[in-house]
């Protein structure tokens, strides 16, 4: 038997306000307690007399068996049993994922319609001059969280977001760099449309620690995708899933609401070298570059490489379409100069490569360009190998106008 894990609101009125939510301790033990959260961490329990191991597809010859009772937590998987990725970046992996189990809580909350209108009660939110989008509450709360859980590691010196128009210096003690999109797909939450937190961690210049503060918190941030350490996405629809690397494979844990951990479901991920799906808004077909129209036109009557038709799948949540592909195969891409290189497509494009697929611009390899700007926008497509190689062999594939849209 085990307690149930609990998520609460201190008031009951409509007067919620983003104040009430989620900063994390300093300390962190198996057993917490804070505002608006409690978890408790049992020892794990089998379902239906079977352990979920085998049901959920984890091999019983993974590197860490979490014991004796045949899971894997992300904890775990991180620490000297499995992975060993180095104490520090354990601790600053326990942070991550602690803030990610608030977001998820967040996101599911009933009260989220009460703080929009609150906040923003005409629902425009602010956009900045600098490229970022107009923000919305959630995208605020959300961005605070992570914040506070990555100074609270003590092992971060920078923090850059989408959702600030410089980088944070937190610490000069900290050895990595954080990159992040806390909340991306944050337009579609009021129709319950899956969402996702991405993020990238690099290590710190520490060449330069005799720059200014603000000189060297921006080219921290600026680094390329090829120095990354790490990566992830946590996707938050059905089931909140962690999917990360560490430059030895993708690995994805999916969170276990009655213990709070989450646990190893999909190790060593390998995306499909050809998929049957593509994912893009082709409402804008005809703005696309004839290159992009052509691929298209070819793939979805089965004329191309591979002969069958393929399909449309977009949901308009960049994690959710790029989750879906590195599943299933495919590309799920944006042709125009609309996503971030620091914040999504570096990341996406770390991940995407550990899986066996591609990240591209539409000429060249994401993790091979350097970021000049920290909110710098560019066309993304990422999947399968095949079908990036394929795409790419009609040139002129990225979308340079953008008639009667928004950015």
């Amino acid at each position: 038997m085990y307690s149930q894990s609990t998520i609460w609101v201190s008031s009951t009125s409509s007067n919620f306000t983003p104040e009430l939510l989620f900063f994390p301790p300093k300390a962190h033990s198996l057993s917490r307690k804070f505002v608006g959260f409690q978890y408790f961490r049992p020892k794990m329990a089998s379902v239906g007399g079977f352990t979920v191991r085998a049901h959920m597809g984890v091999s019983s010859g993974s590197r860490v068996n979490g014991g004796g009772d045949g899971f894997c937590t992300l904890s775990e998987y991180v620490g000297k049993g499995g992975a060993d990725v180095g104490d520090e970046l354990v601790v600053l992996f326990d942070h991550i994922q602690y803030a990610c189990k608030r977001i998820a809580a967040l996101v599911a909350s009933p009260f989220n319609s009460s703080m929009v209108k609150q906040a923003d009660p005409a629902g425009s939110g602010s956009a900045s001059d600098l490229g970022r989008d107009a923000q919305k509450p959630l995208d605020v709360v959300s961005n605070e969280i992570i914040l506070k859980s990555l100074q609270n590691s003590g092992k971060v010196a920078v923090m850059a977001s989408e959702e600030d128009d410089a980088p944070i210096w937190i610490t000069d003690d900290g050895p990595f760099v954080v990159v992040a999109d806390p909340l991306d797909g944050s337009r579609n939450i009021d129709a319950s449309i899956p969402t996702g937190t991405i993020f990238g961690i690099y290590n710190r210049l520490m060449e330069l620690g005799h720059l200014a503060v603000e000189e060297k918190a921006m080219l921290n941030s600026l680094q390329s995708g090829s120095k990354l350490v790490a990566a992830g996405y946590v996707l938050y629809s059905s089931a909140t899933i962690l999917c990360i690397t560490f430059g030895s494979g993708t690995h994805a844990f999916t969170l276990d609401r009655s213990t709070g951990d989450f646990i190893l479901t999909h190790p060593s991920i390998k995306i499909p070298p050809r998929g049957q799906i593509y994912s893009v808004n082709d409402a804008r077909y005809f703005d696309w570059p004839e290159g992009l129209r052509k691929y298209i036109d070819t793939v979805r009557q089965g004329k191309g490489k591979y002969p069958k038709k393929y399909s449309a799948r977009y949901i308009c949540s960049l994690v959710a379409d790029f989750h879906r592909t590195l599943l299933y195969g495919g590309v799920a891409m944006n042709p125009r100069d609309h996503l971030r290189l620091v914040y999504e497509a570096n990341p996406l494009s770390f991940i995407v490569e550990q899986a066996g697929g591609k990240g591209s611009d539409g000429e060249r390899r994401i993790l091979s360009i350097q970021p000049v700007k920290l909110h710098e926008r560019l066309p993304l497509f990422l999947g399968s190998p095949e079908d990036i190689d394929e795409l790419q062999s009609y040139g002129d594939v990225q979308q340079r106008v953008n008639p009667g849209y928004e950015v």
